[in-house]
């Protein structure tokens, strides 16, 4: 059973990779995958309980990622629809692409630490299409702009959803995490960023082209709706983490009642306008606009990888690097390797498995560079993380053009930044 799931997760992870060439969708591929590797689990795992429950449990996790990626993505189309972004790229007046590349990762790096790595993405890419109007350019971007969330996520508690998981296990704590991870995380983005400002330089800003506004003007939203929509829709994503902190609620609760507040503001603002001068701006319209082919894939790809989880085979693995590899270092970054291709969260909760808080106390080399490479590794393949998966379906990134563009960058980033860590750790002890 365990060499054919591996089989069918290799042949579906190729075909998603191919996908341009073999001329079928990834989503169909990780939805096949998914649909396959539960079956053989179900026909030849164990007890009909057992396979309900686990089932049961990874729906569950599944479900809240999407949920949250369903209630980010519509309020940005929101926001969007009320050209709410117009508030941030009527105040960037740079030419040079190169200085608007290290804007966007700077920005990006930090508002991935208290918002999270996967809305940071959603906004920030989104917004990359009011700025940029050659889709090469915005490609670049979206790369910079995953490299630069989940490194920003990986310093804080609350930035990256592994990050969160070793917070609340007890492994590392809020202060300490902080001042250990800044440098090698901020190492992480700036020297991909130094490398793609090398090959941009000299480039200019071309926006994108005017929408034809003739016979528009009547439906076009007024300042006040604009910047209500903007500071209310943002205000929601941002007080998400604040929400989950506070309640205790997973992150998906926060995102669905900021939603409903959305949409009741909404609705109110426009209930005095006609049915055909309103219809563009409703949240049922933003509804309709999202990608759904994307949200599928992330479906897809999320229930295969749990599927191995519930075989093992993971857990296998991380016993496997300990026995053969040895050093912890080693381990980690080996690690951080793998979650460019199966998913992190499983790999750190296997991790969290292995290793005892009893042998390795909070704030433990090991808990920190775990939170590190795991938190930034990712960023190596485009579905190596959500972050890359919302940018994927953002822009329809292909998986070939990720590995021959930004997955050198990424693994230089990440390379550079453990490197970093390990240094700072031998030199301060911490």
């Amino acid at each position: 059973m365990l060499t054919l799931m591996v089989l069918i997760f290799v042949v579906a992870y190729v075909c998603i990779a191919l996908e341009h060439p073999l001329k079928i969708n990834k989503s169909a591929s990780a939805l096949l995958g998914a649909g396959l590797l539960w079956t053989v689990y179900a026909v030849m795992g164990g007890s009909p309980e057992t396979l309900g429950s686990q089932l049961g449990e990874s729906l569950m996790g599944t479900a809240q990622i999407v949920f949250f990626l369903l209630g980010a993505m519509t309020i940005v189309e929101v926001i969007d629809a009320h050209d709410g972004f117009e508030v941030i790229t009527e105040r960037i007046q740079t030419q040079s692409l190169t200085r608007l590349l290290w804007l966007v990762g700077v920005i990006t790096f930090f508002l991935s630490s208290v918002l999270d790595n996967l809305t940071t993405t959603i906004v920030m890419v989104s917004l990359m299409r009011k700025l940029l109007g050659q889709r090469e350019d915005r490609l670049f971007f979206a790369g910079i702009i995953v490299i630069a969330a989940n490194a920003g996520g990986a310093w804080t508690p609350i930035g990256d959803v592994t990050t969160t998981m070793l917070w609340i296990g007890g492994q590392i704590t809020t202060v300490n995490i902080m001042t250990s991870l800044f440098i090698p995380s901020a190492v992480n983005l700036l020297v991909p960023l130094a490398v793609t400002s090398f090959f941009l330089r000299g480039k200019t800003v071309v926006p994108p082209e005017s929408a034809d506004l003739s016979g528009k003007a009547m439906l076009a939203s007024t300042a006040f709706e604009r910047n209500l929509m903007f500071v209310l829709g943002m205000g929601i994503l941002v007080g998400v983490p604040a929400f989950k902190t506070l309640t205790h609620l997973p992150p998906f609760m926060g995102i669905l009642l900021g939603l409903g507040v959305l949409w009741l503001v909404g609705d109110l603002v426009h209930r005095d306008k006609a049915d055909e001068h309103k219809e563009h701006l409703t949240l049922v319209n933003a509804l309709s606009r999202i990608d759904m082919a994307s949200i599928t894939f992330f479906i897809g790809i999320l229930l295969a990888v749990a599927a191995l989880e519930h075989i093992h085979l993971l857990s296998a693995l991380a016993t496997w690097l300990d026995h053969s590899v040895g050093r912890l270092d080693l381990i980690v970054i080996l690690i951080g390797l793998v979650s460019a291709v199966i998913d992190n969260v499983p790999l750190v909760a296997a991790s969290m498995g292995m290793y005892k808080l009893a042998d390795y106390p909070a704030d433990h080399f090991l808990w920190e560079f775990m939170a590190y490479c795991a938190g930034t590794g990712g960023s190596i393949l485009i579905i190596g993380s959500a972050a890359g998966v919302a940018a994927m379906g953002l822009e329809r990134i292909d998986f070939i053009w990720w590995v021959r563009r930004i997955s050198g960058l990424a693994l230089v980033g990440y390379l550079s930044g453990a490197l970093i860590y390990i240094v700072q750790f031998r030199l301060l002890g911490a």
